[in-house]
């Protein structure tokens, strides 16, 4: 990325975000902006309330039949077991659900992806999630009750340096992973919200597109085209463009060669109609992301 256009996207985003260069299994390099640490903060306090809530709804029969049986301990057992299955399939169902986010990442724009490039595996969310007890409920659960369990001041104090450990763990490496990225190969970025720009769109079609065409991909993987489209006519820059053509071509069944002296206009021409596309669809309320997102409903 040239230092002009690293200017340009900064001024249209106002803000200057820390971004990382990914390749994909097909070799083609990626950008990616990484999420803030008060997206994520702000993210996870909202899947903390929805988690609370579903929570809270499950847990009153519970306390009743606890109550009921006079507080045995095979019913608190019980709760407590509910309450871990609860907190962590939340975050591992939707995040397989939902293609690496939750609803409180959905809300603020951020989504986690596999740190090599390639698809985001169930092994890695699951990873990522379970490490999340280790990391904050469980010695949170100790620091908390350490009266009843008859924690020392030592054993306290160790346990509320693991918690600061791992809450700074984020801000002291380059991509702001916590412990639950590094062993799941992770890292949760921020999706695109600059609207597409217009200036890339063709006035004129060689090439027309089927609907079915056009629904291969969403919002996110537009603006990968687009970013590629603006990168300065190089050698290199031609070989990801020819690269990237033959992926959608495959990708929607264009059964036409491309020559090398088309790829750039049938890429452009491809712009513009996914772009129309998206954007009708938009009008009607529903609103693709990316390609592995299913329209949902805007707003």
């Amino acid at each position: 990325m040239t230092l002009a256009h690293e200017r340009t996207a900064q001024f249209l985003e106002g803000v200057r975000r820390e971004r990382r260069q990914i390749i994909t299994p097909e070799g083609v390099p990626v950008t990616v902006d990484l999420a803030d640490y008060g997206e994520r903060l702000i993210a996870f306090m909202l899947d903390l309330v929805i988690w609370l809530v579903l929570t809270l709804a499950i847990y009153i029969p519970i306390i009743a039949a606890i109550a009921a049986s006079g507080g045995s301990l095979i019913a608190i057992s019980i709760a407590l077991f509910i309450g871990f299955v609860v907190r962590n399939m939340y975050f591992v169902y939707f995040e397989l659900a939902w293609r690496g986010a939750t609803p409180g990442k959905r809300l603020v724009g951020l989504r986690v992806i596999d740190r090599a490039g390639g698809p985001l595996l169930p092994s890695a969310i699951v990873a990522r999630n379970l490490t999340r007890e280790v990391e904050t409920f469980i010695p949170l659960g100790v620091l908390l009750t350490w009266g009843k369990a008859a924690t020392g001041d030592w054993e306290s104090l160790a346990i509320a340096l693991w918690l600061l450990f791992f809450a700074a763990l984020p801000f002291i490496n380059r991509d702001r992973m916590r412990g639950g990225d590094l062993i799941a190969g992770t890292m949760v970025i921020s999706l695109p919200k600059r609207v597409l720009s217009s200036d890339l769109v063709e006035n004129t079609a060689q090439y027309t597109f089927t609907e079915l065409q056009l629904r291969a991909y969403g919002a996110f993987e537009l603006q990968v085209l687009e970013e590629l489209l603006r990168h300065p006519d190089t050698p290199e820059t031609m070989r990801v463009l020819n690269e990237v053509c033959d992926k959608i071509c495959r990708k929607i069944g264009w059964a036409t060669p491309v020559p090398p002296a088309e790829v750039v206009p049938f890429l452009r021409e491809f712009y513009t109609a996914e772009r129309g596309f998206l954007e009708r669809e938009q009008l009607y309320g529903k609103v693709r992301a990316d390609k592995f997102s299913p329209p949902t409903k805007a707003g």
